[in-house]
């Protein structure tokens, strides 16, 4: 196996989550009362139940990696995830940055950032 990494992301409820990641690709492949696991290709998200967080508040994030940032973006917006960024979900398309790669940015309905770096 090669190196890899599963973030570990809040959610205040594991059905909604479900649903939501699921709206864009994610599938579930594990779940109890404590802990969640979700997958889309290559990338693995595993979430641990936080029933009191403020999305207003949340400092949680990650970084995905990415071969195609805009495919991405594109599942986002047909999920229904708008731009408006006072609400939550919603994107920042990406932008090529000043240090020469292309990010965007996607917060999910617990407030975490989730940077989508493409390779």
């Amino acid at each position: 196996m090669t190196d890899h990494a599963t973030p570990n992301l809040p959610s205040r409820n594991f059905e909604e989550t479900q649903r939501f990641y699921g709206s864009f690709g994610f599938t579930k492949t594990y779940v109890d009362d404590s802990w969640l696991i979700m997958v889309r290709g290559g990338i693995i998200l595993e979430f641990f139940l936080h029933p009191d967080l403020d999305p207003a508040t949340s400092w949680f994030s990650c970084c995905l990696r990415v071969d195609d940032a805009d495919a991405m973006f594109a599942d986002f917006k047909a999920a229904g995830i708008g731009e408006d960024p006072h609400t939550r979900p919603c994107v920042h398309l990406p932008e090529t940055q000043s240090w020469g790669m292309k990010m965007g940015v996607m917060i999910d309905i617990d407030g975490t950032l989730v940077r989508v770096i493409e390779n």
